[in-house]
């Protein structure tokens, strides 16, 4: 779509604002010369709440982004459509602006994204946790990295939803593993379930440096058929208080958990608990076939009060333990915009009691919602604590993508307690950088002790760890040697590596439970540094190189201390080049908001 430059679109606003103006201190009588035409009516009813309406449509290689127009300054339009002269009638006609009617009739399409208005959305209130980035660490010191897995994603939707209200993030909103695990890649399945997943590892030149490789860690789990998947038994944990009374809290989540609701069967279970300044069951156990009954409840739902949280999650515990499945999905849904401000309101006792809940086998998910006074701090803690998924519904295509498209992933465990961990050969690797999880992080010892608790990956999800790492002679090393290192490459006094095994980069390992299992199963993996740099080149690398630009653009968020000069835009023609396949058009949407937040940086919005 072609939209007129900044100079037209400023004309043509000063003339409208004169002719509204002219509209609202005199009567305007009807004559021959004056258009009559009635402007045309949206085919989809309009949003009547605060929000803003932007066009997803835009073209990037000319850098361009849609205007951005209220709902309310569109029906004022609207409203004087008929008065206005024909001077700015032709004018709106000649540039095709973007808040004509006609266009507006496309609402509910896939082509609209409907955010709160910048002016409106105020997040001063919103809760992240902060942390710092991981740094570069010497091989020759701490050759060892390990960490635990993660699937949440609520950080990357939860940061869609700033850049699309027209503001750049916190820096503490932004986690790059979530950006990163965000999209699903090409990794190949394991065929049956007796091994949960696959282990993949890759390997490219680093896109914003010349002295350093980005090595892929990659995991893909089972899925079995839809017809295959256990009975579930779930219980709706959904915040009804007053700070859930608008269109993209409680509204969007009546659509989002509705749309959940029509994917279960006759051997499915879902109840319901709400919560504001006390809790109750509004919904007993229903067969998940009876989609009436329990869209009727969601629609009764309507916010006002404080919030008890803590009040809730004890009840939705009660009534998962009394429809409890064995062998089968057990599940709370926490649906709330984390503002907990009454009862428990202390987060450690909350984390606390899930972590003790969690021990019954009920897993505890959450879905974010809303603005303004957002606790994404919480709501990644609670999942986490519980044995959760952490995603942020910022519009109803998310909703699809996390209840409707990604079902089995959201509630069927595959692997539980799932740990990480990389050696890096001294000889062959003088520094690495993990790319992210940095509160996921674990000690060495950690990784055998049963004990402690790790991310769970569920059907058919993938996972993506990426290092930056630099190889033994490389010229450009980030810290300079040890004059006094131990010789030949030991570490700790050990032994050198066997030469039998100077040509790997690296020992990986993985450790998991299956489900329901109390012991750990390993898994192994050698890194052949020949396999791995005689591919780096390869064009047909898509897969890896998108990862690629999302690490970038997330680091970039974070203020890109590890990218150099490397920008923006060049993170865009990273991704568009690697985006391959797209049918949902997820991938088209990340460089649209790579754009936006090009533009915004630059103070152009």
């Amino acid at each position: 779509m072609n939209y007129p430059s900044k100079k037209t679109q400023l004309t043509i606003a000063i003339i409208t604002a004169l002719s509204l103006a002219s509209c609202s201190t005199k009567e305007t009588k009807t004559n021959s010369d004056e258009v009559t035409e009635e402007p045309p009516q949206p085919t989809q009813q309009r949003q009547r709440d605060d929000r803003i309406v932007q066009l997803k449509e835009f073209d990037s290689s000319a850098g361009k982004t849609p205007p951005i127009i209220s709902p309310e300054r569109r029906r004022e339009l609207e409203r004087h459509q008929q008065q206005k002269s024909k001077a700015v009638l032709k004018a709106e006609k000649k540039h095709q602006l973007a808040y004509q009617p006609s266009v507006f009739s496309r609402i509910a399409s896939d082509q609209l994204l409907m955010m709160p208005s910048p002016t409106q959305a105020n997040t001063d209130a919103e809760n992240y946790q902060h942390f710092d980035d991981n740094g570069i660490t010497q091989v020759s010191k701490t050759p060892v990295s390990t960490f635990s897995i993660d699937v949440d994603t609520g950080a990357y939707t939860n940061v869609r939803r700033l850049l699309n209200q027209g503001q750049l993030p916190r820096k503490d909103a932004v986690r790059a593993e979530e950006f990163i695990n965000y999209f699903s890649y090409d990794y190949q399945a394991p065929s049956n379930s007796e091994t949960p997943f696959a282990v993949h590892t890759d390997m490219i030149s680093t896109p914003w440096s010349n002295d350093s490789y980005l090595l892929q860690v990659g995991i893909k789990a089972f899925e079995p058929a839809r017809e295959q998947r256990p009975a579930a038994n779930l219980v709706f944990l959904l915040d009804v208080s007053g700070s859930m009374n608008s269109p993209d809290k409680l509204g969007l989540l009546k659509k989002s958990l509705a749309m959940l609701t029509r994917q279960m069967t006759k051997n499915d279970r879902i109840s319901m608990v709400v919560y504001a300044g006390a809790s109750g069951v509004v919904l007993e156990p229903t067969a998940g076939n009876q989609t009436s009954t329990i869209e009727l409840a969601l629609e009764k739902l309507n916010a006002g009060g404080s919030t008890n949280g803590a009040s809730g999650i004890k009840l939705a515990y009660q009534m998962a333990e009394k429809s409890f499945i064995n062998n089968g999905i057990n599940r709370i849904m926490l649906a709330t915009d984390g503002d907990f401000n009454v009862g428990t309101t202390n987060f450690n006792a909350l984390i606390e009691l899930v972590e003790e809940k969690r021990k019954s086998g009920i897993a505890l998910s959450t879905l974010g919602f809303g603005t303004g006074n957002y606790n994404d701090h919480l709501m990644e803690q609670l999942a986490d604590k519980g044995n959760g998924q952490y995603n942020y519904i910022d519009s109803i295509f998310e909703a699809k993508k996390v209840l409707v498209d990604e079902l089995s992933s959201s509630l069927l465990t595959v692997a539980a307690d799932v740990k990480i961990q990389l050696e890096f050969n001294p000889q062959q690797v003088s520094e690495y950088r993990l790319i992210g999880y940095e509160n996921r992080a674990l000690a060495r010892e950690d990784f055998n002790n049963d004990k402690v608790d790790a991310g769970e990956i569920g059907a058919g999800h993938t996972v993506t760890a990426l290092y930056e790492i630099r190889l033994a002679g490389s010229d450009h090393l980030s810290v300079d040697p040890l004059r006094y290192a131990m010789p030949n490459g030991a570490v700790d006094g050990q032994t050198q590596v066997a030469s039998m095994k100077i040509n790997e980069l690296g020992f990986l390992k993985l450790r998991y439970k299956k489900p329901g299992e109390s012991q750990s199963r390993l898994i192994t993996k050698s890194l052949n540094k020949d396999e791995l740099i005689s591919s780096v080149d390869q064009n047909s690398k898509q897969s890896i190189k998108f990862a690629a630009s999302v690490a970038a653009f997330a680091q970039q968020l974070r203020g890109g201390k590890h990218l150099g000069s490397y920008d923006y835009q060049q993170i865009m023609e990273l991704a568009q080049s690697s985006k391959g396949d797209d049918p949902r058009g997820i991938r088209s949407e990340f460089i649209q908001l790579v754009s936006m937040a090009n533009l915004l940086s630059k103070k152009v919005l």
